[in-house]
């Protein structure tokens, strides 16, 4: 099971955080990542992290202004949001791998674990 919260309603250029917490599985050798699906769009890939932390990989639309991060000794991780703007505007969702999937991945056939999403709003 993966819990996210920290969404909210924000104005463009303010910042939020995503919190992840996974309960019931092993957090450890597997990858994680983030996506967001907006009113009448797929889900798209915002983000992903590899099992240690050492790599990460993002989505053009967010590179220099999110950072995913993970704390294995908590169950967590997160997605940190900077200079938000109104087409940041989302259900956000995180996700985990299968067992043993340690690199990033991108796919999102890949992940066969995934929250209930926490709504992100920007306003102009």
């Amino acid at each position: 099971q993966l819990e996210e919260s920290g969404g909210g309603l924000v104005q463009a250029g303010d910042s939020l955080r995503l919190s992840c917490v996974v309960v019931g599985y092993s957090f450890t050798n597997r990858a994680m990542g983030w996506f967001r699906q907006a009113p009448g769009k797929e889900r798209e890939f915002v983000a992903t992290i590899d099992w240690v932390g050492g790599e990460t990989l993002y989505a053009d639309s967010v590179k220099g202004r999110f950072t995913i991060s993970r704390d294995n000794d908590k169950n967590t991780f997160y997605l940190q949001m900077n200079s938000l703007k109104p087409e940041d505007t989302a259900k956000y969702f995180c996700a985990g791998t299968k067992f043993g999937q340690k690199t990033v991945a991108v796919n999102h056939d890949l992940y066969p674990y995934w929250g209930q999403g926490t709504q992100v709003t920007v306003s102009s």
